[in-house]
C-alpha cells in the first residue's frame, strides 16, 4: 500500500519552519553584534535581496509553498482516484483557503486589533499559501498529467505576457504593483510586494510541488533511486529555465516574477530531490527527526512564532543577567523566546497534537 506521508517532507518542511522561526532571528541578531567582515555577507544572505536578484532567504517562503503542494497528491489521493466525490475535496478545500487567508490577517493584518485602518486584506505568506493552493488544486483535481502541465504553462503565461509588454519592472512602476495599488489600495501592505497578480505564479509554485508529489507517488514502489534522479534532474531544468527567462524578466522575488517561479522551483526540486534520496531511500535520519517537531506542525510553528512574543516571559525569569550580558542580552531574549516556541511544539509533538487547517 502506498505511504501517506513522506519522511523527507515533514523534514524539510520541518528545517524551512526552524530558519524562519528560530535560526535566522537568533542567528540575525547575534551577527549584528559581531564587528568581523564576514559576518556581513552571511547577515546579507540570512535577508531578503532588496529587488532584482535572489538570496538565499528569499528560498524560504517559496519553499513553503511548493511543500504545501508536494503533501497534495497524498492528502486528495482519494479525491484523485476516485474513491470519494469530489464535492467533498471541494469543500475541504474551500475551508483550508478560507482559514489560511484568515490566519493571515491575523499575522499581519493585525485582524484582533479591531483596527480598521490596520487591516490589510492580502499581504502574507499564508494568504499566498491559500490562493496558490486553491488554483494548484483545481489543476490537479480537474486534468490529466499533460493538462496540468498546459494549465501551468497558461498561468505563468498569464502573468509574464502582460508584464513583459508593460516593460517596467521597478519598484514603483511594474504593472503588479499598479493593479496592487488600484484594487486593494489602503488595505495592501508593504507596497513593494505583490499579490494579486503574483497570485498567478503562488498557483504555479504550488502545483510544481505537487508535480513533485505526484513523480514521487507513482514511481518510489518500484525505482526510488530513478525517481530522486528524476526529481534532480527536473530540478536543474527548471533552474536552467529560470536563469535563461531571468535575462529578459529579472528574477525578482517581492513580485514573484515568472523566471523566479521557475529558479526557485527548479531549487524546491533539488532539495526535495536530496532529502528524498537520503531519507526515503537510503534511511539516513540520525540527527534529522526532531526537525519534525516543526514540520508536523508548520501552521501551529510559523502562528507562534509570528504572532506572539515570549521576550517578556524570559526577561522576567533573567533580567539578572541584563549587566553581565551587556549588549548580548537582547540576544538571549531573542533565543529563550524562540525556545519556548520550540518546547511548545515538543509538547504538541509528544501528545500527538497536530494542528492543521
Amino acid at each position: 500500500m502506498m505511504r501517506q506521508r513522506l519522511l523527507s517532507l515533514d523534514i524539510l518542511r520541518g528545517l524551512d519552519l526552524f530558519l524562519l522561526v528560530f535560526l535566522q532571528p537568533v542567528l540575525w541578531k547575534w551577527l549584528s553584534l559581531c564587528d568581523v567582515p564576514w559576518t556581513e555577507a552571511l547577515r546579507r544572505q540570512l535577508d531578503h535581496e532588496v529587488w532584482q536578484g535572489f538570496r538565499f532567504w528569499d528560498l524560504v517562503m517559496p519553499l513553503f509553498l511548493f511543500m504545501s503542494g508536494v503533501s497534495m497528491p497524498f492528502s486528495l489521493s482519494k479525491y484523485l482516484k476516485g474513491e470519494a466525490p469530489l464535492r467533498a475535496a471541494c469543500g475541504r478545500i474551500v475551508r483550508r483557503c478560507v482559514l489560511l487567508f484568515l490566519l493571515g490577517m491575523v499575522v499581519q493584518g493585525n485582524l484582533l486589533g479591531f483596527d480598521p485602518d490596520a487591516i490589510y486584506l492580502y499581504t502574507n505568506t499564508l494568504q499566498a499559501i491559500a490562493v496558490g493552493y486553491l488554483l494548484a488544486s483545481i489543476v490537479v483535481l480537474r486534468l490529466p498529467w499533460r493538462g496540468q502541465i498546459v494549465a501551468a504553462a497558461l498561468l505563468t503565461a498569464a502573468y509574464a505576457v502582460p508584464m513583459t509588454l508593460a516593460g517596467d519592472f521597478s519598484p514603483e512602476g511594474n504593472l503588479a504593483n499598479r493593479i496592487d495599488s488600484v484594487v486593494l489600495g489602503r488595505f495592501r501592505g508593504d507596497p513593494t510586494y505583490t499579490w494579486l497578480l503574483s497570485s498567478l505564479n503562488f498557483g504555479v509554485t504550488v502545483w510544481l510541488g505537487a508535480a513533485c508529489g505526484q513523480i514521487i507517488r507513482r514511481t518510489e514502489r518500484t525505482k526510488p533511486g530513478q525517481t530522486a534522479l528524476r526529481l534532480a534532474f527536473v530540478g536543474l531544468g527548471l533552474v536552467a529555465g529560470g536563469l535563461l527567462w531571468g535575462l529578459e524578466m529579472p528574477v525578482i522575488k517581492r513580485i514573484w516574477t515568472s523566471s523566479m517561479t521557475l529558479f526557485s522551483g527548479g531549487l524546491c526540486f533539488l532539495l526535495m530531490a536530496a532529502f528524498y534520496y537520503w531519507i526515503d531511500v537510503k534511511g539516513h535520519v540520525r540527527g534529522l527527526l526532531w526537525l519534525r517537531i516543526y514540520g508536523m506542525n508548520s501552521i501551529a510553528a510559523y502562528m507562534l512564532g509570528e504572532t506572539i512574543d515570549f521576550r517578556s516571559v524570559v526577561h522576567s525569569l533573567s533580567y539578572g543577567l541584563a549587566p553581565r550580558m551587556g549588549d548580548y542580552y537582547g540576544v538571549w531574549l531573542t533565543f529563550g523566546n524562540f525556545l519556548i516556541v520550540f518546547l511548545i511544539l515538543y509538547a504538541l509533538f509528544r501528545a500527538k497534537i497536530f494542528i492543521k487547517v
